[in-house]
């Protein structure tokens, strides 16, 4: 591991420690030359999938992105940043377990909007309209009307 401070490749590993669920090997790190200690993270790599995109386009599943949208749609929500990291990781692992090369980009958005209807409403819904593309108030209030129904 190369050190960020100085940029040697030489360390010694002082506490290793599994996190996440056993997901994550979090080791600290001491640098041979420079001293310092920095902290990286180990984790399993999963086989690449492809998403399967609504026009037929074919790219490599992006964590990030997932991330990214869920931030998104979370913001100002009262859900913490671990919170939507360990929903992703279960989302990941879904996929993962469900799909061995490709996955429909549909898939993902509906395990998405299934995971935030039961996390917070108004991030699904924040996530949902982005999604489905609502054109109007019509259809946002339609959804809006679902949720009330589904508490009913």
């Amino acid at each position: 591991m190369r050190c960020p401070f100085c940029a040697n490749v030489e360390d010694k590993v002082i506490d290793s420690r599994s996190s996440k669920d056993g997901a994550v090997i979090r080791r600290r790190r001491e640098c041979l030359d420079c001293g310092e200690r920095f902290t990286t993270y180990e984790q399993v790599e999963n086989l690449s999938l492809s998403v399967v995109k609504s026009d037929g386009r074919r790219e490599a599943f992006d964590r990030e992105k997932l991330v990214k949208g869920l931030r998104i749609a979370c913001t100002k929500r009262p859900i913490s940043a671990a919170r939507i990291d360990e929903l992703v990781r279960r989302i990941e692992d879904d996929l993962n377990r469900d799909f061995t090369k490709e996955i429909p980009a549909k898939v993902i958005g509906e395990r998405v909007m299934d995971a935030l209807r039961a996390l917070d409403e108004v991030a699904y819904v924040r996530f949902a309209s982005v999604y489905r593309k609502f054109r109007d108030k019509t259809e946002f209030i339609s959804e809006l009307d679902g949720l009330l129904r589904e508490k009913m």
